[in-house]
């Protein structure tokens, strides 16, 4: 990786942008540090007889109203500029950082106060800023430089907190969150080096901005006050004999435009090199029935979810997409939940693992994990509970891999964090961990970015950092989505086995019907934020009682499906969660509804033996034929 890094910069540095950037930056730098031992006695040197000369061999650029060499003190006035711009800048953007990320540390309500006054901030043009500053801070360099600084701030601030927002809402950082992670680690850890490359092109070429603003202070007389001087005062001086002496401005000028060029290009170098990332096994096989082992009833309780619901403002209220949940999950035990987009299934997960942020309202009745009331204040044990004994597997592990940190730094925060090892030590654990999910070349694959591994290994690394300690529940959301059917087994079997070794619970969700009946040996299926029907798995495909949960099963092709018949759909459109209905959600799709189930909602009741229903009329639910489109339709 880092031999790749280092040929995309020399591929860049050899282009003709890339050497003009390094040629201009150098000679500044280089001015920066050598000029004043150089010229320094040159260029503060009265000479009466050659005051207001023109150019020539002795002065290039001519000399000031003292006989002073005009290039000798441009040159000269590099370090100061440059010097001072730079400060500026580091101000700026040190300002930016705190402000920009005050809503990751600070929460939203003050965030979006902070919010507010960068956007007002970010409406004015700098140098407008600059001169308000100025007036505030004073005339001279310190107040010129405070001045630039608080002008370049609102700008940085907005740029970071629109990326730290991009990064905020991916799986890795709920993952980090997960493992009890607090808000500056993962501030600092997580979201400010996902984002510093954008931020520190941003930061060089604003350089050339503040050096420019900078001379426009000292131009007005606001800036670097007498005897000292920089190429503003210096543009001022000049420009006083501009008529008869043009020479005297056009040094300073063409140093402020030379200059600010060098540090864009600079930018423009960086924002090239640093754009042009690249994005790019054996398993041991189980037998089908070890997937799903039956769990003895006497095991004890891992999850305990009673009337569970989630819900969010808007503009007629709170809208509750999540209502009235219950579950119960034993040591061992293996559930699924299906439904269509939208049912409320990764938003259960979600406020199970108390991933729901304000201004969402998580409300139940009971939410006890391993025997601790999960509802209580975030206190540090319980943050301590979950990074150690949940285990969460996210749909895309592009996004819930940190992209810059190699995988096996993410899998040993988690060591490090909760089972107090050292770097070395929760490093060795972490290769571990990657060979016990059937990572080939653990050693080598720990020390890679998350690109550089295929998606099942991606997954499986997953799946690894959640066995770094010993879980007590797995909630796999998605877990094989992005995947093909091959690696979707391996993934498949390797939960089971994970499960298995751990007697871990999991809670599986999938909109695969046949997939979760194979992996399960219990089905909740979710309607509109409820659950309808509660099933073994056996009973899933060929005994389902709730009309729902038959249109699912129907709308599934198998090897016995008519090619020359339409597939099978379900009528109509998922319910609004903005709207919901009196009675049953599925009711205006239902070709079983009644004037009952239109006005009275079935609660979850029980229907023979372990089998739970919310259906008026389950007794007739076999006799619903599968729903098919015409071919009218599909014209």
């Amino acid at each position: 990786m880092a031999g790749a890094t280092a040929r995309r910069w020399v591929a860049v540095l050899r282009s003709p942008l890339g050497i003009l950037a390094v040629v201009l930056l150098t000679v500044l730098l280089g001015l920066t540090v050598l000029a004043y031992p150089l010229w320094h006695a040159r260029a503060h040197t009265v000479v009466p007889a050659e005051i207001l000369q023109g150019p020539s061999a002795r002065h290039p650029a001519g000399t000031d109203l003292l006989g002073r060499d005009i290039l000798a003190r441009v040159l000269v006035a590099t370090r100061l500029s440059v010097g001072l711009a730079l400060a500026a800048t580091g101000i700026g953007v040190a300002i930016g950082l705190l402000f920009g990320a005050a809503t990751a540390l600070s929460g939203k309500r003050f965030g979006r106060w902070i919010g507010t006054l960068v956007n007002i901030a970010v409406a004015f043009p700098n140098l407008l800023l600059a001169l308000f500053f100025a007036v505030i801070f004073g005339v001279g360099a310190k107040g010129a430089v405070l001045a630039i600084g608080f002008a370049t701030a609102p700008g940085f601030a907005r740029l970071t907190q629109t990326l730290a927002a991009a990064v905020s809402g991916r799986d890795f950082i709920a993952a980090a969150r997960i493992a009890g992670v607090g808000r500056v680690r993962i501030l600092f850890r997580h979201v400010l080096p996902n984002i510093a490359e954008p931020l520190v092109v941003t930061a060089t070429s604003a350089a050339g901005g503040a050096l420019l603003a900078f001379a426009g202070l000292s131009f007005l007389g606001l800036g670097v006050q007498a005897p000292s001087y920089d190429w503003g005062r210096l543009l001022g001086e000049g420009l006083t004999q501009i008529y008869i002496h043009p020479a005297g401005a056009l040094a300073a000028g063409l140093a402020v435009v030379v200059a600010a060029l060098a540090f864009n290009l600079a930018g423009e170098v960086a924002a090239r090199a640093l754009s042009s990332h690249d994005a790019r096994h054996g398993l041991r096989r189980s037998p089908a029935s070890e997937l799903a082992p039956v769990v003895p009833m006497g095991e004890p309780t891992v999850l305990a979810v009673e009337n569970l619901s989630v819900s969010f403002p808007a503009d007629e209220g709170f809208v509750t997409p999540v209502r009235g949940v219950s579950m119960t999950l034993r040591r061992g035990e293996s559930v699924g939940i299906v439904g269509e987009s939208g049912s409320g299934k990764s938003l259960t997960a979600l406020a199970i693992a108390r991933l729901v942020e304000s201004p969402g309202l998580v409300r139940a009745d009971r939410l006890d994990f391993l025997g601790t009331d999960l509802r209580a204040a975030d206190s540090r044990s319980v943050r301590g509970l979950l990074g150690t004994s949940l285990a969460m597997v996210f749909q895309d592990p592009m996004t819930s891999l940190n992209p810059i940190q190699r995988i096996g730094r993410q899998l040993a925060e988690v060591a490090e964090r909760h089972q107090r090892m050292n770097r070395r030590r929760a490093w060795d654990r972490a290769v571990e961990r990657l060979d016990a999910v059937r990572i080939p070349a653990a050693a080598r694959r720990a020390r890679q970015l998350p690109h550089e591994l295929s998606g099942g290994m991606r997954q499986r690394a997953m799946i690894g950092m959640g066995i770094m300690a010993q879980p007590s529940l797995i909630i796999a959301d998605e877990p094989t989505t992005a995947l093909d059917v091959t690696v979707q087994r391996q993934v498949l079997e390797l939960l089971a086995e994970v499960r298995g070794g751990n007697q871990a619970a999991l809670l599986f969700i999938s909109h695969d019907i046949t997939v979760v009946a194979e992996v399960c040996v219990r089905v909740l299926v979710m309607y509109a934020g409820h659950i309808v029907e509660d099933l073994p798995s056996a009973a899933l495909l060929h005994d389902a009682r709730h009309p729902y949960t038959r249109a699912l099963a129907a709308a599934v092709p198998t090897m016995e499906t008519d090619r020359d018949q339409p597939l099978a759909v379900i009528p109509g459109r998922p319910a609004d969660p903005r709207r919901p209905a009196a009675g049953c959600p599925f009711a205006p799709r239902c070709p079983l509804a009644t004037e009952q189930c239109h006005e009275q909602n079935p609660p979850l009741a029980a229907y023979g033996t372990a089998h739970r229903v919310a259906c008026w009329h389950a007794d007739l639910a076999p006799a619903v034929a599968p729903v098919t489109v015409s071919e009218g339709d599909l014209r």
